[in-house]
């Protein structure tokens, strides 16, 4: 990951680069802060690729400037036709851009196949303009100065105390002339796929085998989380096919209860991986809590949850190896299919949960992996969030994705069903919330130590304080609290809790687990 920021207009120096050094976790390689003459763009960075001093940005070109927190797949491609214009001074992928824009204008975002977040100053025109990748892979938040200048950067937490309202920047979309205009709603299918199940079936096969294989590319050190799930036994087996050398792969768990551990490592036995677990206690889980929620900027129980893992496993990745890139499992769930979509009352409600839950993901499970990923000074990259296989997904019959066969997830299990990827314990196991299979104390614990956090009467009056996302239980409760403590008033930077959708019949629960849908089952064995 790296970081950026920029301020679009007259801006106080002390206050940017305070704000701007609250993320340098992000960025720990070099850091940089340019006078655009109309503003500041600053960049810290984390060397992927074009590992030389060259790449370090902002990128400049006659006057423009541009900061760029992205992988951009295939830009050698978009390089090559533009070298007979435009000379390259280093291999960074980034460094496209502001070629791009001389040639294409804002058309250009529409091009890219990246997750990505930039900001571009027109040295001709004195404006800013700014974008984000279509699912908001990579993050970007906005607000405004109290002269009205918009100010962006890579995480709220760079723009507290700067602006009086934090939003995040809408994914697949690009700011111009004080303006938010579209320019790809992914989750919007103009036509629906009539593939039949085993073409459709195939094409999800080569297309995310094509995904994890673009994300390979790196010139720094790559490894991958393994839950034993299997969105990223998945991922893992198919870069273990691609690769001469053995992966390196991640495991954690629970000291009391690790679920997912042992399926972890049957799956990396099978596919020969150099694999690592990490174990952790409910006193490493509470002592961590408070730092987690001020680096996610999040109040949401399901996201925090699914942190505490996420983040501690990061945090020994980082602490002991020289790895820069993890691939992650990230938004399978969203496209295919989870336990509560069993509940769809049909196809159509499928496809319209489906659509609601891919364009609100920046928030929720993609905010997660960003920044217990990133905070760590790692990369992440997530297969499942290819733009080619995510619309190929969205078009299919949401018929065929119901789940019809008795496992869920069907259509992707089948489409892996042959070539060796993994063993069939592993490709048909259910489904197990990552938060509960990391150990169901998890979250048990969490929920006795916010129970123990308040009295009733001081949880009934703690919920009233709040309008907007009012939390329900004492676990809700403690959360929001937290996060008002490092972001005060700034809650609608989330929309709502991430919940099942209520209005299906055996989705009107008050926790967001699966566990406590009738259709779990053995998923947590």
């Amino acid at each position: 990951m790296c970081s950026i920021m920029g301020y679009c207009g007259d801006a106080d120096d002390i206050l940017f680069e305070k704000g701007f050094s609250r993320t340098i976790s992000r960025g720990p390689d070099a850091s940089r802060i340019v006078d655009t003459g109309n503003g500041r763009l600053g960049f810290h960075r984390l060397s992927i690729m074009g590992l030389t001093p060259s790449g370090m940005q902002p990128f400049e070109l006659d006057g423009s400037y541009v900061v760029c927190n992205g992988e951009i797949y295939g830009f050698e491609a978009l390089k090559k036709a533009l070298s007979d214009r435009y000379t390259f001074k280093s291999e960074s992928d980034c460094e496209i851009l502001l070629p791009m824009y001389r040639e294409y204008g804002t058309d250009m975002f529409a091009m890219l196949d990246a997750e990505f977040v930039c900001i571009i100053y027109d040295g001709e025109t004195g404006t800013y303009i700014a974008a984000r990748d279509p699912i908001g892979i990579r993050p970007l938040y906005y607000g405004y100065d109290t002269k009205g200048t918009i100010v962006f950067a890579s995480e709220p937490k760079n723009l507290v105390g700067l602006v009086d309202k934090i939003m995040p920047f809408p994914p697949g979309h690009y700011y111009k002339d004080g303006e938010f205009i579209c320019y790809c709603d992914i989750a919007k299918v103009d036509a629906v796929c009539s593939d039949d199940l085993e073409t459709v079936c195939r094409n999800i096969h080569d297309k995310l085998v094509a995904g994890v294989e673009k994300r390979l590319v790196a010139d720094a050190k790559v490894g991958f989380l393994l839950s034993g799930g299997l969105d990223s036994s998945l991922v893992c087996a198919i870069a273990a096919k691609k690769s001469d050398v053995p992966i390196k792969t991640f495991a954690i768990g629970m000291k009391e209860d690790a679920i997912d551990l042992k399926y972890a490592r049957q799956a990396a036995e099978y596919i020969g991986s150099d694999h690592r677990e990490i174990i952790i206690t409910k006193e490493d889980v509470i002592a961590s809590l408070d730092k987690v929620i001020e680096i996610l900027g999040t109040y949401d129980i399901t996201t925090i949850r699914a942190s505490m893992g996420m983040y501690l496993i990061c945090k020994a990745i980082h602490e002991q190896t020289d790895l820069r890139v993890l691939l992650t499992g990230e938004i399978s769930d969203e496209l295919f299919g989870y336990k509560y979509t069993d509940f769809a009352p049909d196809a159509e409600a499928f496809q319209k949960e489906a659509e609601k839950r891919i364009r609100e993901l920046h928030m929720y499970d993609v905010l997660r992996a960003d920044r217990c990923i990133s905070v760590n000074s790692l990369e992440a990259r997530v297969p499942f969030g290819d733009l080619d296989f995510v619309r190929y997904v969205m078009s299919v019959d949401p018929e065929l994705k119901r789940n019809t066969y008795g496992k869920g997830k069907y259509l992707l299990r089948h489409a892996f069903e042959g070539g060796g990827y993994l063993p069939d314990e592993i490709l048909w196991r259910e489904k197990a919330a990552f938060s509960d299979a990391v150990g169901h104390s998890l979250v048990d614990d969490l929920k006795a130590w916010a129970e123990d956090f308040y009295t009733d009467a001081e949880f009934e009056a703690g919920c009233r304080k709040y309008g907007h996302a009012r939390p329900f239980t004492k676990e809700s409760l403690l959360y929001r609290e937290i996060f008002e403590k490092y972001y005060p008033g700034q809650s609608e930077m989330i929309a709502d809790f991430w919940m099942p959708n209520k209005s299906w019949e055996g989705c009107n629960v008050d926790d967001p687990s699966a566990r406590v849908l009738a259709n779990y089952g053995d998923s947590g064995k």
